[in-house]
């Protein structure tokens, strides 16, 4: 069961997964052990699943986001979903409802390197693609 307590500190987390738990407890008024034995919890429930981190990908060459919705052809959508994690391109993708089967974000160096992907994912079905002019911060 998830407390107010917890909530918090799963916002504060959210910010900054790098925080020490003296940090986080300072924040939400607890000590360090405290925290530490919360945090354990809530992984070992698996509501914290991973920590991560956001890179801004055009200070590393890559200049393109795009958004691929993908209508797999009939019978193939497990096939599909087994082979997307080989597309390092692809940085996350969701099994959707509605027209599409499956929803990507993709990242990439530049319009040739979109197309070659577009290309090798056209063998799977109909694409949509959907540029990404910017992020709207929370």
């Amino acid at each position: 069961m998830v407390d107010n307590t917890d909530k918090k500190l799963l916002d504060i987390l959210k910010e900054n997964s790098r925080l020490s738990f003296a940090d986080l407890g300072r924040k939400i008024n607890l000590s360090p052990s405290s925290v530490r034995e919360r945090v354990q919890k809530l992984e070992e429930e698996g509501v914290i699943k991973k920590y991560d981190i956001q890179i801004n990908n055009k200070l590393i060459g890559y200049d393109l986001e795009a958004f691929i919705l993908l209508k797999v052809f009939p019978g193939k959508l497990k096939y599909v979903i087994n082979k997307v994690h080989e597309f390092p391109e692809i940085t996350v993708a969701h099994r959707i409802t509605g027209n599409q089967n499956i929803h990507l974000k993709v990242v990439v160096k530049n319009q040739l390197c979109l197309q070659k992907l577009l290309d090798k994912l056209m063998q799977f079905g109909d694409t949509n693609t959907f540029l990404i002019l910017s992020e709207i911060s929370k």
